[in-house]
């Protein structure tokens, strides 16, 4: 750009009126997995006010404008706020944006979802919400009614993350520090909702290079079980080819 218009941009933007355009709210909603009780669970919050005041929802809310310097920042600032959780995995799901999806007006929210481990977690209920609760999530869903679309987000949240099951690492986020390769495929069998075949799983976690032995062992079941961990600062690993089922090939989910 060159120094004239520089000045005049410098010049335009001094003299701009941001509220001479109606802007819609903008918020953040976060879908957040564990695995509890050998089940796919989801945390949700009771809300304190209206609209929607005592019913169920998502974890999320406005952006601040003056805190938050990206939505990503506003999606952790909300989940730290109202439940006193941080999770290791965080990812942008989607952006929806109508006049019918909130009573009070126009809205837009972008949607993340995460995934955190159950043990150790202490929830809280912060700013904005009466109780927080982990609910048990089958077929997308959930047995209380959710406020304002939160429970179509909720069944599009949960087939996104089965679909990406199937070629990512994703669920080692669900995995307390130490794992066993075996507790690791029982995760990953939850969410699909399938058998895995054991041979196969256990060549692609290795062979990713993405775990590493801690020295310890496991000695829960019959036969001693080697301990594993996820490798420091490691990001989700992308295989080349789905999983199959036990039996049967997994490839017939869309993703």
């Amino acid at each position: 750009m060159s120094s004239r218009n520089k000045e005049a941009e410098a010049a335009f933007l001094e003299a701009y009126d941001a509220s001479a355009f109606e802007r819609p709210s903008t918020a953040v909603d976060t879908v957040i997995f564990t695995v509890l009780h050998d089940a796919l669970h989801v945390l949700l919050v009771q809300r304190a006010e209206h609209p929607y005041k005592d019913c169920w929802s998502l974890v999320g809310g406005y952006v601040d404008i003056h805190r938050d310097r990206t939505l990503k920042e506003t999606a952790k600032r909300k989940l730290e706020e109202k439940t006193g959780v941080k999770t290791p995995y965080l990812e942008q799901f989607e952006t929806i944006g109508n006049k019918e999806r909130d009573p009070r007006g126009w809205s837009i929210t972008t949607v993340y979802f995460a995934l955190i481990p159950s043990q150790d977690i202490t929830l809280r209920s912060g700013k904005g919400a009466v109780d927080i609760k982990w609910l048990k999530v089958e077929g997308g869903q959930v047995t209380e009614e959710l406020a304002f679309d939160h429970a179509e987000i909720l069944q599009r949240c949960t087939e996104r993350l089965r679909n990406k099951v199937l070629y990512t690492s994703l669920p080692v986020y669900l995995m307390p520090k130490l794992f066993t390769l075996g507790e690791l495929q029982k995760v990953y069998e939850l969410i699909l909702g399938s058998p895995i075949e054991h041979k196969s799983f256990r060549r692609r976690m290795l062979g990713a290079e993405i775990l590493e032995e801690s020295g310890e062992m496991s000695y829960s079941s019959k036969r001693p079980a080697i301990l594993y961990q996820l490798k420091k600062s490691q990001d989700p690993y992308f295989f080349v080819r789905n999983l199959e089922a036990a039996g049967k090939s997994a490839a017939g989910v869309d993703v």
